[in-house]
């Protein structure tokens, strides 16, 4: 009878240790993928139905040790739907980065500078991201409102996950501007010559395509405080080109300075009616606490800087050194 039960307690033993090895292995068996793989799981996918789909690829042996350790912890059924990137760690780990929804996340970036046509243009070639906007309707879409969008996307890089929409994505950019817009405006200079937040952001729009450094933001937008001010014309090229839109071939003509649009500030007095590009936060900081100077022109110097000028026959002297005397 001890020799029966010692034999019993023995066998249980040796099975025990068995089934524990047979369990590492398992656990620590892994993903048979030579290079990190892109793997979806559909919506409604279930743990049996994954250790199939893998087994089918070759990724794994079989299911059924698979299915055992799924009995042992039952939170390794819970499939989250998603693109994943599966890699050559152990299976286990790899089903558990679905548990948690670990997806592949993409990204799209909005340039400092862009202007919305070009945000757009960019946004439809994104990959992995739903085309949904309504180019008849974007507006309303995306600030729900029919305030023109050009200006209200905040440059920055936005990540998203497969088969997100790209209207969701520039939702995000939107909140985010008129988030750093208003928290900005709070803490605006007294005498600014515009009285709006939105009026800033058109004003800080300029600022953005006019410098080739950013250091000198403030003080692009101190001249245009001054010019606008002293009711003088911003005179500002960028602003032209807006007007000028697809159709501009990347130079200024004398008749596009004559020519009268909305945008054209040889022509009009005061701001643009809408920003013309995606502007920095260091721009609409600029444009609502510019600093104090004297300056009312710049040229630019050819390299991305400008030289500032307070009187005309210093601009002038400045035109004759950087523009004229180059292009002689």
């Amino acid at each position: 009878m001890l020799k029966v039960t010692l034999s019993v307690l023995l066998l249980a033993i040796i099975t025990t240790i068995v089934g524990y090895q047979q369990l590492q292995a398992t656990i620590t068996s892994p993903l048979l993928v030579s290079t990190n793989t892109h793997f979806e799981v559909k919506k409604g996918t279930g743990f049996n139905q994954l250790c199939k789909q893998w087994q089918a690829k070759g990724w794994l042996e079989n299911c059924w040790r698979y299915q055992v350790v799924a009995k042992l912890d039952p939170t390794l059924t819970d499939l989250k739907a998603g693109l994943y990137e599966l890699t050559s760690d152990s299976v286990i780990t790899n089903i558990k980065k679905i548990n948690k929804g670990d997806q592949v996340s993409f990204s799209f970036t909005i340039i400092e500078g862009q202007n919305l046509r070009e945000v757009l243009e960019a946004i439809k070639k994104a990959n992995n991201l739903q085309n949904d906007l309504k180019d008849d309707a974007l507006s309303m879409q995306i600030l729900n409102s029919d305030m023109y969008l050009e200006g209200w996307l905040f440059p920055d890089t936005y990540h998203y996950h497969n088969n997100d929409t790209a209207s969701s994505v520039l939702k995000r950019a939107a909140v985010k501007m008129q988030q750093v817009l208003e928290d900005a405006w709070h803490e605006r200079s007294d005498d600014l010559p515009y009285d709006t937040a939105y009026k800033a952001l058109i004003m800080a729009s300029i600022i953005e395509k006019e410098t080739g450094l950013a250091s000198e933001r403030p003080l692009i937008a101190s001249a245009f405080v001054n010019r606008l001010n002293t009711n003088m014309r911003l005179q500002t090229d960028p602003t032209v080109i807006y007007g000028i839109g697809a159709d501009f071939d990347g130079d200024i003509k004398s008749k596009d300075l004559r020519d009268y649009t909305p945008y054209n500030t040889y022509r009009i007095n005061g701001l643009p009616p809408t920003p013309i590009a995606m502007p920095s936060k260091a721009a609409i900081l600029a444009a609502v606490n510019p600093p104090q100077s004297d300056y009312v022109y710049f040229v630019s110097k050819g390299d991305g800087s400008h030289q500032f000028s307070t009187t005309l026959k210093q601009h002038n002297v400045a035109v004759n050194t950087y523009i004229l005397n180059k292009k002689n």
